[in-house]
């Protein structure tokens, strides 16, 4: 009966002390890790529990600086291959973590030298491993700013991580990193995660909807940023009607300078959902203005295309190559149509160009002699009403004598 009243409650406690086994179970006996010739004198150190917790800290501290050692020089001489320093840092990064596993290994089997309660023993070794998780958490963070940073320098094989994406991803890797770490260290103090990870999902649903726009934005600004469909300096067009100079391309907005020297803040939500006229892009940047110009019938039509020409090609800003041309569009109601295809270096230099364009046009026809037609109306009078009314007044005073 009292074997049975003992198995039972054994076996109820070993639920509660499996989450400490799970940690403590590779350091539970420092004598299973000796070679048999050294039994003999570890009984002896096992003796005096202190003697035995001073000489396997000091053991874990020199074994941590040799492993240290040999895991530095050996990544050391493959790392002298590469040009780039990340590899360097990421080694320097990591010793101290390493140092710690190691050492906090032997500080765990010194731990169970000293013979403690086991309650006491069992949380202590909790608090190393929490320490250790911590550690390499912390550095986690550290090697994945380190891994983004060089991947961005990379952007013809890694085009979404740009220096201007690097604080998403970063952040993206920080979350899963802290999610990871903190699941470790439910574990380690034997709390079932399952009940935190419901609430932690239900707590990010709210968060969702609570910053729904936020968020758009913010996954805008990344697929804007990573797509490219324009940069700093380019001139755009909006289906709404703004036309600017992007000044700033951020993870939640954009701003572009409008020509009146004044700034828009424009939601990455908004503008990734726009039409975009980028002005700045294509082959090349420059940029064609067209100036139309009409020649009143009868003027010799190849002089009026040698004397528009002529204009594009004196004028400094219009790129000579490609050159200008000239094409005749229409016979119109009252002139024939004409049209001067000219190339600037930038769309920024339009406004000031078509106008110096169009003012050298009209002088250069008028000393063609060359006429810009324009609307004319002629307006014919069939009588003057003074004269309709005089002639109705003698007709009355006609009848009545």
């Amino acid at each position: 009966m009292q074997a049975n009243e003992a198995t039972q409650t054994a076996t109820e406690a070993a639920p509660a002390a499996a989450p400490v086994s799970d940690v403590t179970q590779i350091i539970n006996n420092l004598s299973a890790y000796l070679p048999d010739s050294w039994q003999p004198y570890w009984e002896q150190i096992q003796s005096i529990p202190l003697l035995a917790f001073v000489v396997v800290v000091v053991l874990g501290y020199v074994v941590a600086k040799i492993g240290v050692a040999i895991f530095s020089k050996s990544l050391t001489q493959i790392t002298k291959r590469t040009k780039s320093d990340v590899d360097d840092q990421l080694i320097e990064t990591l010793r101290r973590p390493f140092f710690l596993t190691i050492f906090f290994f032997f500080l765990g089997m010194a731990v169970k030298t000293v013979g403690l309660s086991p309650a006491l023993e069992s949380n202590l070794i909790r608090v190393l491993a929490s320490i250790l998780v911590f550690s390499w958490m912390m550095r986690g963070f550290k090697v994945l700013h380190l891994l983004l940073k060089s991947l961005s320098s990379l952007k013809d094989k890694f085009e979404l991580i740009q220096p201007k994406t690097i604080p998403l991803f970063e952040l993206i890797g920080k979350i899963l990193l802290i999610g990871l770490g903190s699941y470790i260290l439910l574990v380690i103090w034997g709390i079932n995660p399952t009940a935190w990870l419901a609430s932690a999902g239900v707590i990010g649903i709210a968060v969702g909807f609570a910053a729904k726009d936020t968020l758009a934005n913010l996954f805008s600004g990344f697929f804007i940023i990573a797509d490219t469909p324009y940069k700093v300096g380019d001139f755009v067009n909006l289906d709404s009607g703004e036309r600017g100079m992007v000044t700033h391309v951020g993870m939640r907005s954009t701003r572009l300078l409008t020509r009146d020297d004044i700034e828009i803040t424009i939601p990455n939500n908004v503008i990734g959902n726009a039409k975009i006229i980028n002005e700045s892009s294509g082959r090349w940047e420059k940029s064609r203005i067209r100036i139309q110009v009409g020649a009143a019938y009868g003027s010799d039509v190849k002089q009026v295309c040698e004397v528009l020409e002529k204009v594009a090609k004196a004028h400094p800003d219009v790129v000579k190559n490609p050159a200008a041309r000239v094409r005749m569009r229409a016979f119109g109601a009252s002139s024939l149509d004409f049209e001067l295809l000219a190339w600037i270096p930038t769309p920024v230099l339009r406004g000031r160009i078509k106008h110096e364009l169009h003012m050298q046009v009209y002088e250069a026809f008028n000393q063609a002699g060359i006429e810009i037609p324009y609307t004319k109306q002629d307006l014919y009078i069939k009588e003057f009403p003074g004269k309709a009314s005089s002639g109705l007044a003698d007709a009355g005073q006609a009848a009545s004598e």
